[in-house]
Formats: structure tokens, C-alpha cells, sequence
């Protein structure tokens, strides 16, 4: 039980590692995208403002991923080892292909990597009989994949919308542009702050959601998530980004479309507000997804011409590969797992 719990954990800062190599360096590439901060000063602001979202905000997601999707409950009263394994698999086979995704330099969702990673474990678990393939709670993870597809439009039509303003408040009237621009770099140091915050609230869970589940079966934690639960993701998640988020950081902030100051406090605000109000609605939404459309979004007010495509149809077939992917590594873990331990 011990080394389990050992195992948990290592591999809970691994999942969060990852989501700071590659979320947490996506949500925050704008900022260096446009020149405003420094990749220093991005890790500072990241280190705080990432604990504040993770630590005040947190735990609605994290119910969201540890009970939600499949039913933790019904399968511990009939084979609570077989829990802890899952999640165990789940948390591993996210890690993986993050890890993957963020060497090629893409930026994918640890939000669909960790839902289909705990629906592949679930799958399996029906497929045993332990549960019926009808009580995973599909109605919830409709809804969550309803957002994934919600939350980029969201993004894309907030930051058209406040790009579209700036450009017509400031831009298109004022006599400097350059000072303008520089203006809107102080204003990116808010949005930045902003942005971490509403990272930290919703991504934390990717981490700790399957972790929480585990330990609350082996009757390590209680009923409410604790806090050393929620600091720790947001640990993992800020020495990601310090470590290795530079790789993710430059596809975001130069790839797609050019970002300046005005365009990057764009799209930052809106990703930022979207992903928030989806931490309040308890919903697990990939921020990669919202930044990309809120980037896409401030690129198309300039015209189609001025977005990259090529590197967007890169990052959404690794979307779509992303589940499958992430389901069917986190079965093929839970099985390898039943066969050593059970």
C-alpha cells in the first residue's frame, strides 16, 4: 500500500510536469510571443497566480475528473485495488503522450488526454464486468466534449471581438502606433496574471482528479480535496514550465499568426475568461483548445491570410488523436497492471 501511494504520487507530479511543459507553457506563449514578458518573468507570475487558481478554484474540476466520468464509487465497493490501479494507468498513459506531443513541439489537451485516459480504464472495468457499460456516466462526458468544441469558438469570437475593438479604439485612431503597442505590454503583465490564474483553476485537476480518486479509496484522504493535494499539482506544474515549456511556448507565440502586444492582450483575455467561467461550471475544458481559437480569433481580424494554417491543421490532428490515444494507452497499462498485481 505504501509503495503505491509512493507510485501515486510520482506520478501525479509527472502528469503535472507535463501539463506545465505543455498547457501551462500554451496558455503563457503569448505573453512571450509578443515580446512582453520573458520566459523568466512568465515562470515567476506562473508560480503564483497558478497557485492562487489552483489552490481557490480547484477543486470543482477535480470532483469533476476523480468522479464524473466513471463511476469510482460502485466499482470500490466491488474491487477497490482495481481503482487504484486505474487511475494509476490513467495518470501514466496521459503523462505519456503529453510527453510526446510537447517533445514535437505541439500543443495538445491534458484535459482530453486524462478524460480518455480515465474512460479507458472504465471501458476496460465494463468489459470485466465489474461494471455495466451503461453506468459510466456518459451524459458528463457528453457534456464535457460538448465544451472542448464549445470553448475555441468561445475563445475565437471573444478575442476577434476584442481585437476588433482595440483596433478601432486605439489602433485606427492613434497618430504612434508603436506606442500603442508598447502601452498594451504593461496591460499583457494583467492578462498574464489573469491568465495563469484561470490555468491553475481548471488544469490542476488533470494532475490530482484520477490521484484524489485513488487515495480516497485506499483511505489515505477524506471526502474534500486537501489542499496539499491542490499545491502540489500547482508545484509540478510551474517546475514544468520552467523546464521544458520553452518548446510548446514558441509554436504558440510565433507559429500560428504574428502577435502583437494589442493582439496577444486579446487573445489572453478572452482564453482567460472562458476557461475561468468553465472552472465554475465544474467542467474540465482544454485551455490549448481556447487559446488557439482566441489566437486564431485575433489572427483572422487581421484576414486568412494572416494565420498559418499548416501548423493549425498540425495541432488539431493531434486533438483528435488525442483521446483514442490516450483511452487505449491507459487500457493497455490497466491490463498489464491486472496481470501483475491482481
Amino acid at each position: 500500500m505504501d509503495l503505491l501511494v509512493i507510485a501515486l504520487i510520482l506520478a501525479g507530479l509527472y502528469m503535472a510536469w507535463n501539463i506545465g511543459a505543455n498547457d501551462l507553457a500554451n496558455a503563457m506563449g503569448t505573453s512571450v510571443g509578443t515580446g512582453a514578458l520573458t520566459l523568466k518573468q512568465v515562470i515567476i507570475i506562473a508560480a503564483v497566480f497558478e497557485f492562487l487558481g489552483a489552490v481557490l478554484f480547484g477543486e470543482r474540476v477535480t470532483t469533476t475528473i476523480a468522479k464524473g466520468i466513471v463511476p469510482i464509487d460502485m466499482i470500490s465497493i466491488v474491487q477497490p485495488d482495481i481503482v487504484v490501479l486505474g487511475m494509476l494507468a490513467a495518470i501514466l498513459a496521459a503523462g505519456f503522450w503529453v510527453t510526446l506531443a510537447t517533445f514535437y513541439n505541439l500543443p495538445v489537451s491534458t484535459s482530453h488526454s486524462i478524460v480518455g485516459s480515465v474512460l479507458g480504464f472504465g471501458l476496460i472495468a465494463a468489459h470485466n464486468g465489474i461494471i455495466s457499460f451503461s453506468d459510466i456516466h456518459w451524459g458528463e462526458l457528453t457534456r464535457i466534449i460538448a465544451s472542448w468544441f464549445i470553448s475555441p469558438a468561445l475563445g475565437a469570437v471573444l478575442a476577434y471581438l476584442t481585437f476588433s475593438v482595440i483596433r478601432k479604439l486605439f489602433l485606427h485612431r492613434a497618430k504612434d502606433l508603436p506606442l500603442v503597442e508598447k502601452k498594451f505590454i504593461s496591460l499583457q503583465l494583467i492578462t498574464a496574471c489573469y491568465m495563469a490564474f484561470a490555468h491553475g483553476s481548471n488544469d490542476v485537476a488533470n494532475a490530482v482528479g484520477p490521484l484524489t480518486a485513488a487515495l480516497k479509496v485506499m483511505g489515505v484522504l477524506g471526502v474534500e480535496v486537501p489542499v496539499w493535494i491542490l499545491v502540489m499539482g500547482g508545484l509540478g506544474m510551474v517546475i514544468g514550465m520552467a523546464t521544458w515549456g520553452y518548446k510548446v511556448v514558441e509554436t504558440i507565440g510565433s507559429k500560428i499568426t504574428e502577435l502583437t502586444p494589442t493582439r496577444g492582450f486579446s487573445a489572453e483575455f478572452a482564453t482567460a475568461s472562458v476557461v475561468l467561467f468553465h472552472s465554475f461550471s465544474s467542467l474540465p475544458i482544454s485551455t490549448t483548445h481556447t487559446l488557439v481559437g482566441s489566437v486564431i480569433g485575433v489572427g483572422l481580424a487581421g484576414g486568412i491570410a494572416a494565420v498559418d494554417l499548416r501548423v493549425i491543421w498540425k495541432i488539431i490532428s493531434s486533438w483528435v488523436a488525442t483521446v483514442p490515444i490516450a483511452a487505449l494507452t491507459s487500457a493497455l497499462i490497466f491490463v498489464g497492471f491486472e496481470v501483475i498485481f491482481l
